[in-house]
């Protein structure tokens, strides 16, 4: 941790961030290719259209669909990028990633799985097909601070933790942005030309609906957070916070449909306002909202009879589950 010096706010200049970085990749890079995970948050399409720039044809991006995104993400990302001439592979990695996760509810046993799966099984896989030396990711100086502090392990942090990705993965690990936090990454992606749909965007958890799922992350649990994801975004797209998210719980409790009993899923709603994500506060939702939240959310998704609200801040909180 102490390698790593925050570049703030006031500190940065966008442009000279961006021409240094552009140096460095080529300079780091040479001769050789780079792969480079696009997610479509603001992070990883930042470092995308950083790495475009600066490699060009030496760069092979690559979407991996683990089947624990949004509806539609994919494909709706992939289209983007490539109409900004990016050209993005889409590659099919949902029976790799559901294979690690079958059976683990330990919220750190999972996030090792998704970082055992991205890094060894799909990517490893593509390193190797394609005779690259490098991956290029968007890890953030957040991601570093909260898993050194011991608060949450992100499944994108290695070098900070003594993996040699060389050794462990064969091939480097490179991390344009990891002296920034969210607020200047954004800065540094409207810069690039990225448009407001990408910079602007919420955050969203690297491991994706699986920081989401407490419990197992199984295809049937993950589509149950998915569809209570869509509500709650479409519900609170006008509503100006830092991040809104659903969770499902892992107990179920008993509800009432149709005048009989249904012991059925919990939805929790979190709705956050933040700066920098290192603390939040509950977004003070107006009463309407909330009932509107709970009846589309047990309407529109099978076998939920409960939806609660997040008032707890953070800390002691935090803006993911698990």
């Amino acid at each position: 941790m102490a390698k790593i010096k925050e570049i703030t706010l006031k500190q940065l200049n966008p442009r000279s961030f961006i021409d240094q970085q552009i140096q460095e990749l080529r300079r780091t890079v040479g001769n050789s290719l780079a792969v480079n995970a696009l997610s479509g948050g603001v992070d990883s399409s930042t470092v995308t259209m950083l790495a475009h720039r600066a490699l060009g044809p030496q760069l092979k991006t690559y979407f991996i669909d683990h089947g624990l995104m949004r509806a539609g993400e994919p494909q709706r990302v992939a289209a983007l990028f490539r109409k900004m001439g990016v050209p993005v592979t889409l590659v099919d990695g949902r029976q790799e990633f559901f294979r690690v996760l079958k059976g683990k509810v330990d919220p750190e046993k999972k996030r090792q799985a998704i970082t055992d799966a991205f890094y060894q099984d799909v990517f490893g896989k593509l390193v190797r097909t394609s005779k690259a030396r490098f991956l290029l990711q968007g890890t953030i100086y957040t991601d570093v601070e909260e898993t050194v502090a011991g608060i949450k392990r992100q499944h994108n942090i290695l070098a900070q933790l003594g993996i040699d990705t060389q050794k462990a993965y064969g091939y480097t690990v490179l991390e344009p942005l990891i002296e920034l936090r969210k607020p200047a990454v954004r800065m540094v992606a409207k810069a690039l030309g990225l448009p407001p749909s990408v910079y602007a965007r919420p955050p969203f958890p690297g491991p994706a609906l699986t920081a989401r799922v407490i419990g197992e992350a199984t295809p049937a649990r993950i589509e149950l957070v998915r569809q209570a994801t869509a509500v709650v975004e479409e519900e609170l797209a006008r509503v100006k916070c830092f991040q809104c998210l659903a969770i499902l719980h892992e107990d179920k409790v008993t509800g009432i449909r149709n005048g009989r009993r249904d012991f059925g899923y919990q939805i929790e709603v979190r709705c956050w306002d933040s700066q920098d994500a290192v603390t939040a506060t509950p977004t003070n939702l107006p009463f309407p909202v909330l009932t509107r939240l709970a009846k589309r959310i047990t309407a529109e998704v099978p076998g939920v009879v409960s939806v609660t609200y997040n008032v707890t801040a953070k800390p002691p909180s935090t803006i993911e589950a698990v």
